[in-house]
């Protein structure tokens, strides 16, 4: 149910009678005053013989925005054109960022190592392990954050996110759940767990836990690196030239609105076995459409959101930049750490259409999604043919044509490898910051566990079947 703030403007009006006169009059003039705007109402609202509703502007936007067919469509596109201001937006801040600190900063650090006479395993611990993907984090995740936390609180500020909850509501009710999730759920296209705290806005438990355990079918910025390079360098390699950035960036549309839909499916699911539950009615006030307050804009975006998700995601990265450099740095027998778990993973991997190399990279990369592709290159190099002079536990970045090369030739990728590493990026477990707010949210180690394994569950199934599929049809 929606309203247009209608009552409100009632209410107020009956407080300033209140004050300015008392009594007998009082009644009188409330009276007077509530059938003043009931006609005025009715004028913009209600069409008669002969004569149209005057509609105002805000009456005019809403028939748009909340239109049962064009609603959808000005929403996609909205969504559309913030992702993409915050995806092309970022790429320079991104690079920049990069080359001070993996470039500027880590040679200087080194330098300072040199000079201090660290032992190789300290400064390769501290340096190449713990501070290069700490900072590889802080240069993917900020930028994209900085962009696109700002862009969703103007549009909130706006007005514009209750008409898209509006519009989804149907859709979630049907499902069994909140339409307030359709918030939540967007707000985890940013940063998953800065979705996860959203769904305070929903008042039942058992609809906010369903919001919270589905959120991390939302892509978050960690990920979209991954789907963006994998829809390029394979995706795109496959159409014509003039028409591959179309079908790279239709790859990673495709499997955002598959996001969409597993959330819905799963949201389905939890209402009707382990959260059973009528879904909520709810009234929802449609707020007049406001001017952007940018000062407000800033210090929410940026201190409440940004600054906040990302000092819990770099002090998870920390601890995954050792992990990573520790376990290809020992040796147990005649290989590594990672070496072991890689030739342990890959028959499971193979099954999945994926191989042990990346399995390997998401578990070391769960503290962040920013440093799986970094890793995979690093691995597949160091387990390998070396052909870009990698360093073991030293993460690294290469330009789009050496990717390829590399995944292709030395790692034996194919087009199933990228579309399933795509399918299980968007279906497998939250990061740690995420699994972190999870269980600070609900206090529930059961429902931690549900939210972090239900995914993984998920992306075993969905891969495997990809990957069987395509084998029986001769593919690969």
């Amino acid at each position: 149910m929606a309203t247009d703030g209608s009552a409100n403007d009632i209410l107020q009006t009956a407080t300033q009678l209140r004050a300015q006169i008392g009594g007998e009059q009082y009644h009188d003039k409330l009276m007077e005053a509530i059938y003043t705007d009931a006609a005025q109402i009715a004028d913009q609202s209600v069409s008669r013989e002969g004569q149209r509703a005057r509609l105002g502007f805000d009456q005019l936007l809403d028939q748009a925005l909340t239109h049962r067919i064009f609603g959808f469509i000005v929403m996609g596109l909205m969504l559309l054109g913030v992702f993409w201001l915050t995806i092309a937006g970022a790429n320079v801040p991104s690079a920049m960022l990069a080359d001070f600190l993996l470039g500027a900063v880590y040679n200087f650090l080194h330098q300072v190592a040199t000079a201090l006479s660290f032992p190789l395993w300290l400064s390769g611990l501290l340096i190449d392990g713990i501070y290069l993907a700490t900072a590889w984090v802080i240069s993917v995740m900020l930028p994209p954050m900085a962009i696109f936390f700002p862009l969703f609180t103007l549009l909130e500020d706006f007005g514009y996110l209750p008409r898209v909850a509006f519009n989804l509501d149907r859709l979630f009710h049907k499902a069994g759940a909140h339409g307030k999730q359709s918030l939540s759920m967007m707000m985890g296209f940013g940063c998953n767990a800065a979705g996860v705290i959203a769904t305070r806005i929903i008042d039942s438990p058992r609809e906010r836990l369903i919001a919270i355990i589905t959120n991390n079918f939302s892509i978050c910025n960690g990920r979209w690196p991954t789907l963006i390079l994998m829809g390029t360098i394979f995706i795109g390699a496959t159409a014509p030239p003039a028409l591959a950035s179309f079908f790279a960036a239709a790859s990673v549309v495709t499997i955002a609105v598959i996001g969409i839909f597993v959330t819905l499916l799963v949201s389905a699911f939890l209402s009707r076995s382990w959260l059973k539950g009528e879904a909520s009615v709810y009234s929802l006030e449609l707020p007049p459409y406001r001017p952007p307050r940018i000062l407000q804009t800033l210090y929410t975006s940026i201190i409440d959101r940004t600054l906040i998700v990302l000092w819990r995601a770099v002090t998870m990265a920390a601890p995954a930049g050792a992990v990573i450099w520790l376990s290809s740095n020992i040796y147990i027998g005649d290989a590594s750490i990672a070496g072991h778990l890689v030739n342990l993973l890959n028959p499971v991997g193979m099954l999945l259409g994926l191989n042990g190399v990346i399995l390997v990279a998401y578990i070391v990369a769960i503290p962040a999604n920013e440093i799986v592709i970094p890793t995979i290159l690093m691995l597949t190099l160091t387990l390998g043919r070396n052909i870009a002079g990698a360093q073991a536990g030293v993460m690294m970045e290469l330009d789009e044509g050496q990717v390829y090369t590399v995944l292709t030739q030395v790692g034996g990728w194919t087009l199933l490898t990228a579309v399933n590493l795509m399918l299980f990026s968007l279906l497998h477990n939250p990061c740690s910051t995420t699994i972190l707010t999870i269980w600070k949210e609900t206090k529930n180690v059961r429902w931690t566990v549900v939210a972090t394994i239900l995914p993984i569950v998920l992306g075993v199934g969905v891969t495997f079947t990809t990957a069987t599929i395509a084998r029986l049809l001769g593919w690969v």
